[in-house]
């Protein structure tokens, strides 16, 4: 009977371990499991979390740079504008000024010249579109090109183009756009 007994009671401990194992085996995926995952989105989030503060932390720095600077800024632009952008009701005499002198330094004649008044609303400043058309040699209508880019009024050449002109001449047909204050 002893020998019953003990396989009894070996099979009891055998049953008791296997269901100790099984409950191991429930709890981790019942509760460890999820328990590591939450821990592990937790940690993104706040990885994630970091990361913005550490983005805005920056972009307010850059902002306060920008702030810092803006007063100068805006005297730099307040100074850009009197220099070199005129105003609407002197707009016309300085383009046919600058026009007229920079013809004369490249040494071509210029054969037309309109206006076109271009006002934008809520634009701070107004175009005055320039249509030229000169003739004279290659050199002298690059020079003239160039002078007219690099002139000390705010002046932008939209387009420009060459065409065959009379004799050896050589015909240059250029669009601008100079910028005038309201």
């Amino acid at each position: 009977m002893r020998k019953s007994r003990r396989q009894l009671l070996v099979r009891i401990v055998e049953r008791v371990a296997l269901a100790l194992i099984l409950l191991d085996v429930l709890l981790y995926f019942a509760m460890f499991r999820p328990v590591g995952n939450l821990v592990a989105s937790a940690q993104q989030r706040y990885s994630a979390t970091r990361r913005r503060i550490h983005e805005g932390q920056v972009r307010v720095e850059r902002l306060e740079k920008f702030q810092q600077a803006l007063p100068s800024a805006e005297e730099g632009i307040e100074a850009f504008k009197h220099d070199h952008v005129p105003p609407r009701r002197r707009g016309f005499s300085r383009a046919a000024r600058l026009v007229r002198r920079v013809s004369e330094q490249s040494g071509i004649q210029f054969t037309n010249l309109a206006y076109r008044l271009d006002t934008g609303k809520g634009e701070p400043l107004e175009r005055l579109g320039i249509e030229i058309d000169v003739e004279g040699s290659f050199a002298g209508l690059l020079k003239f090109a160039h002078a007219l880019e690099t002139a000390s009024d705010f002046i932008v050449v939209r387009e420009f183009s060459f065409e065959p002109g009379d004799g050896e001449a050589l015909a240059l047909r250029l669009a601008a756009d100079l910028y005038l204050t309201p």
